[in-house]
C-alpha cells in the first residue's frame, strides 16, 4: 500500500499557480474598468457635442449692472476676482443647469464669513466644504428632475432645439440603454460646475487687468464692440465671431495669464527629446502651461502684451498656445468658456473704462487656477450710455 506525500516543491507550485491566476484576474478586472471608463468618456463627449448651443437664456449670468453701480459708489479700487467668480457661477448655473436665481445677489452672509470658518480645523473645513458642494449639486439635479416630472414638461424639453448640459445628461442613454445614476450625474455636474466657473473667473479677471494696463488696446476693443452693437443693441450669438480684435486681445491675455497654469499627464508611450534624453511609458509628467506661454523660444518677447500674435493668418505651432490644454484630454467646455470670455469682456467694456491700481500690482500665483497673491484690483469708471444721451437730447 503506497502513501502519497505532498512535497514542499509541489505545495509551492500550487501556491504559485494560484497567485498567477489571481494576478491575471486582477489585471483583467483593471482592464475591464479602464475600458468602461474610456467608453463612458467617449459616450459623454458624443452626448455633449450639441452643447454649448445658443439657448435663449445664455446671457443671463453676466454681472448685474446695479451691483456694479453700488460698488462704484464706494469710490475705491475693486477686487474683481471674487465678484467675477460669482458671475461665472451664475452663468454656468443658468446656461448649463437651467437654474433660476442669482448667486451674485442671493448670498448667505453667514456662509461668507471668513472668521467663522477660520475657527475650525483645516480638515473639518475641507470636509464641510465638500459636503456643501455635494449638497448643492444634488439639489440642482433633484430640482431639475422634479421639473421634468411635471405633466408635459419632458416632451416640451425634448422638442427644444437646444438642450443645456444637465438636460443632455438626464435624457441621454448609454449604448446598453441605461441612464446615468445619481452618483454619476453628480460627478459630471461637479466637474463641469466647479471647473467651469473658477477657470473662467480667473480668465476674465486677468483679461480685464491686461486691458486696464494697456488702454490703447482697451479703447480699440471698445470701438470694435460699439461699431458691432450700435447704440445699446443687445449682444447675440452671431456677434461672437464678429469681434476679431477683441478676440485677439483675449487670447493674448490668456497666453500671459493662462487660467490653468499647469497640468499632469501619464505617458502612454515612451518619449525621446531632441537632446537624446527619454522618459519611459507610464511615468507621470507635469506640463507648465505658464512656462510654455512665457518661453522666449516659443514666443518672442513673451512678457510683452501683443495681440497681433493671434492676428488672422499668423503662424504658430498647434501646441504653442494651450489655455484649454490639448489633444484628446482637452477641456470639454472650451467653446463655452471662450464664448463666456467674449461676452463678459464686451459687456464690461461697453459700460466701464478699466484702470489699474498702481499701488497694488497683482502677483500671479499658481494654484489649481492662476490667481493673484494680493488680489486683482481695478478702478472702474462708468461710461456714458449713448441711448441715455439721445433721450436727454
Amino acid at each position: 500500500m503506497s502513501v502519497s506525500v505532498l512535497s514542499p516543491s509541489r505545495l509551492l507550485g500550487d501556491v504559485s499557480g494560484i497567485l498567477q491566476a489571481a494576478s491575471l484576474l486582477i489585471l483583467l478586472l483593471l482592464l475591464i474598468k479602464a475600458v468602461q471608463l474610456y467608453l463612458h468618456r467617449q459616450w459623454l463627449l458624443k452626448a455633449l457635442q450639441q452643447f454649448p448651443c445658443p439657448p435663449s437664456h445664455w446671457l443671463f449670468g453676466h454681472i448685474q449692472e446695479d451691483k456694479w453701480e453700488e460698488l462704484l459708489g464706494q469710490d475705491s479700487p475693486l477686487e474683481v476676482f471674487q465678484h467675477v467668480s460669482l458671475m461665472t457661477l451664475d452663468t454656468i448655473m443658468k446656461c448649463a443647469f437651467s437654474h433660476q436665481g442669482s448667486i451674485q445677489v442671493d448670498r448667505n452672509a453667514f456662509h461668507q464669513n471668513d472668521t467663522i470658518y477660520s475657527l475650525t480645523s483645516a480638515g473639518r473645513w475641507t470636509h464641510r466644504a465638500c459636503q456643501l458642494a455635494h449638497q448643492h449639486t444634488d439639489q440642482v439635479i433633484q430640482l431639475r428632475k422634479a421639473q421634468l416630472q411635471k405633466e408635459g414638461e419632458l416632451e416640451k424639453i425634448k422638442r427644444k432645439r437646444h438642450l443645456d448640459f444637465l438636460d443632455i445628461l438626464l435624457l441621454a442613454k448609454m449604448e446598453n440603454g441605461s441612464i446615468l445614476s445619481d452618483k454619476d450625474l453628480r460627478a459630471e455636474v461637479d466637474t463641469f460646475m466647479f471647473e467651469g466657473h473658477d477657470t473662467t473667473a480667473s480668465g476674465i479677471s486677468w483679461i480685464l487687468y491686461a486691458l486696464a494696463t494697456h488702454p490703447k488696446h482697451q479703447e480699440r476693443c471698445r470701438e470694435e464692440i460699439h461699431s458691432l452693437l450700435g447704440d445699446g443693441a443687445s449682444i447675440t450669438w452671431n456677434h461672437l465671431d464678429q469681434m476679431p480684435y477683441t478676440t485677439m486681445c483675449i487670447k493674448e491675455a490668456l497666453r500671459l495669464y493662462p487660467p490653468v497654469p499647469g497640468i499632469g499627464r501619464e505617458l502612454s508611450t515612451p518619449v525621446t527629446f531632441p537632446d537624446g534624453r527619454s522618459l519611459p511609458k507610464g511615468i507621470m509628467v507635469l506640463l507648465s502651461i505658464y512656462g510654455l506661454h512665457h518661453n522666449p523660444k516659443v514666443w518672442p518677447n513673451p512678457e510683452v502684451f501683443d495681440p497681433f500674435r493671434f492676428a488672422p493668418g499668423s503662424a504658430q505651432h498647434s501646441h504653442a498656445f494651450l489655455p484649454f490644454s490639448g489633444g484628446s484630454r482637452n477641456c470639454i467646455g472650451k467653446q463655452f468658456a471662450m464664448n463666456e470670455l467674449k461676452v463678459a469682456t464686451a459687456l464690461t467694456l461697453l459700460r466701464f473704462e478699466l484702470l489699474p491700481d498702481p499701488t497694488r500690482i497683482p502677483i500671479p500665483i499658481a494654484r489649481l487656477v492662476l490667481k493673484s497673491k494680493n488680489g486683482i484690483h481695478l478702478r472702474l469708471r462708468r461710461l456714458p450710455n449713448p441711448c441715455e444721451d439721445k433721450d436727454q437730447l
